[in-house]
């Protein structure tokens, strides 16, 4: 049975692609809180660029501000300036991948500390959790930046999991840990399992993509659309309590909306 409290707070994740906004705008309602990726080969344009005609359709907009894309702060500036003019209110600030950076920001730390640093232009700004091993950082340094960054930020958002005893688990162990900050659960929407395990491992969750490896067997006995309802169902009973402060969904819709509207309304 679904946890009703959690699809309240619901948010889609999408790709900034071509035909995405009109996609969004097609199927997706203006109450449901739209959060656009960015990509480090085509940096943060076409990110802003869809914030920007989205919220004019009249959509709440997150945009990513991945550090590693931003240069210096002379260019968070301007950054800063287009999202305000633009009535975005909420960020989410991920290192991301690019390699090399393409300036100062090596992490997302230094550029959450400047946005504070700037009078903390955005009334919201979301962090990301890792309930499993990230492929390329030690799991000591997640723990200690997740402290660092928690003063800087205002939620968490997990990590794409599968695993809901794992899922479960880190969510105690970010509360035992003193870091209270409300958390969004990031998770697959529904999609064809063969674009899930491909995507899993192209996207920073190498050890999701490794739990499905592992389980070939279970993997193979999914419908041909994935569902997230199990993983919901299984972790439930710890989501659901007012201790854990789990605010709403974050679902990594792989720019299947249409599918992931259906999933949400209870089709």
């Amino acid at each position: 049975m679904r946890n009703v409290e959690l699809f309240r707070d619901i948010r889609y994740e999408v790709i900034p692609t071509r035909t995405i906004e009109d996609a969004v705008a097609s199927v997706v309602p203006t109450d449901v809180t739209i959060t656009i990726t960015a990509s480090p080969t085509k940096g943060l344009d076409p990110t802003l660029d869809l914030t920007e005609r989205l919220t004019k359709r009249g959509y709440r907009v997150v945009p990513h501000l991945s550090a590693r894309l931003v240069v210096d702060r002379t260019h968070l500036e301007e950054i800063v300036d287009r999202l305000v003019t633009a009535g975005v209110a909420d960020v989410f600030v991920p290192a991301g991948d690019a390699d090399p950076p393409a300036g100062r920001y090596d992490g997302a730390l230094p550029l959450l500390a400047e946005l504070t640093a700037l009078g903390r232009p955005f009334r919201e700004i979301g962090i990301t959790g890792y309930p499993q091993s990230h492929p390329s950082i030690d799991d000591d340094i997640v723990v200690q930046a997740m402290w660092d960054k928690r003063m800087h930020a205002t939620y968490i958002v997990s990590n794409l999991c599968f695993d809901a005893k794992v899922l479960a688990g880190w969510v105690r162990r970010v509360r035992r840990r003193g870091v209270d900050l409300p958390i969004r659960i990031g998770l697959a929407g529904p999609v064809e399992r063969t674009k899930l395990l491909s995507m899993a491992g192209k996207i920073g969750v190498g050890e999701s993509a490794r739990f499905l490896g592992r389980h070939l067997a279970w993997f193979a006995r999914l419908a041909t659309v994935y569902s997230p309802d199990r993983l919901l169902d299984r972790a439930a009973a710890v989501l659901s309590e007012p201790g854990m402060a789990v605010a709403g969904l974050h679902v990594f819709t792989f720019n299947q909306v249409a599918e992931t509207e259906r999933w949400r309304a209870g089709g």
